[in-house]
């Protein structure tokens, strides 16, 4: 049960006071030792004798009757509107009502947001067999540093404005996990076209045959230039639904892994020293560290394992 913080009984000391009246103390001197009024004891004595230590509970304070409230008939139809999609804003108008009574409602029956109107996706999760089978590829953003920030001297004024964006362009092996990162001037067409053909070449080093690739639709991916890199290449090319970034899950949650373990993992002075930190910290991505949905494996152990047990089925 939860009590008021100022409350001055609970149902203990209440049964306490109710028992000392019983013993022959009188209500003056039962309210005294409990810290309340004469008429605090003799309401829980009332309520004692009619429904036993039940009465000794605390009662809602809502009351019984609410003579403005919206009738349950209109609740029910602001409910069906807002089945239809309609916004806060249209089912007031529609109904003549005040936006404030019909958000207020909204959020009393779990309706306050249209999200709420579908059930949550389930997990859609899924693991390639072949490492190079398809490649997970997307861009973050990255604001370049010009002099030191917050971090370094605690100052929240000292901002570097207009000095532009690095942007992170990162490839993810669906069945190895194994990544390739570029930093990058921007994110035209032009550009990822080449970090495609870079990335296709960092995987073959690695022994993987990149089959298709899987990005979001951003205007490069979505591009001519780069459907016939794609095409040159012989990758199938699998675009994410739309406003489902979750669909490219496996780049998205390497991006995150990066951010706090390389671009805001430690204190850079400049953007130089940021971009110098890359290969290091990707290297120990891929040789060192140990990944959860591998079984804590690394990357590179996943791809040794995955190309021995290859090689033994067709052996």
């Amino acid at each position: 049960m939860k009590l008021h913080g100022n409350a001055r009984t609970c149902p203990h000391s209440r049964w306490l006071a109710i028992m000392r009246l019983e013993q022959g103390w009188t209500l003056t001197c039962a309210a005294e030792a409990a810290g309340v009024s004469v008429r605090t004891i003799s309401k829980w004595r009332c309520r004692y004798r009619i429904e036993g230590e039940l009465g000794l509970l605390d009662r809602s304070s809502a009351p019984v009757r609410v003579p403005h409230r919206t009738p349950e008939e209109r609740v029910q139809v602001i409910a069906l509107l807002r089945r239809e999609r309609l916004t806060a804003w249209q089912i007031a108008e529609r109904l003549g009502m005040p936006l404030s009574t019909v958000s207020t409602i909204l959020t009393r029956i779990g309706l306050g947001r249209l999200s709420r109107l579908e059930p949550p996706e389930p997990p859609n999760r899924y693991q390639r067999e072949r490492p190079g089978e398809l490649v997970h590829i997307d861009v973050k953003k990255l604001g370049r540093i010009g002099q030191p920030g917050h971090r370094v001297n605690g100052d929240r004024r000292t901002r570097s404005r207009g000095i532009g964006w690095e942007y992170a362009h990162v490839a993810v092996d669906d069945a190895t996990r194994l990544a390739y990162v570029e930093l990058l001037e921007n994110e035209k067409a032009v550009t990822a076209v080449s970090f495609l053909r870079r990335t296709v070449a960092y995987f073959a080093d690695h022994g993987i045959t990149v089959e298709g690739v899987m990005t979001d639709n951003g205007s490069a991916y979505v591009s001519i230039a780069h459907a016939l890199a794609c095409r040159t290449l012989g990758l199938r090319h699998l675009r994410t639904r739309p406003y489902r970034p979750r669909t490219n899950g496996k780049a998205e949650r390497f991006i995150r892994t990066m951010l706090g373990g390389w671009a805001y993992g430690a204190i850079y002075q400049t953007s130089a020293q940021r971009r110098h930190a890359l290969p290091a910290w990707l290297d120990f991505y891929n040789h060192h560290r140990p990944h959860g949905s591998l079984n804590r494996q690394t990357p590179a152990a996943r791809l040794h394992a995955l190309r021995n047990n290859l090689a033994g089925s067709y052996s």
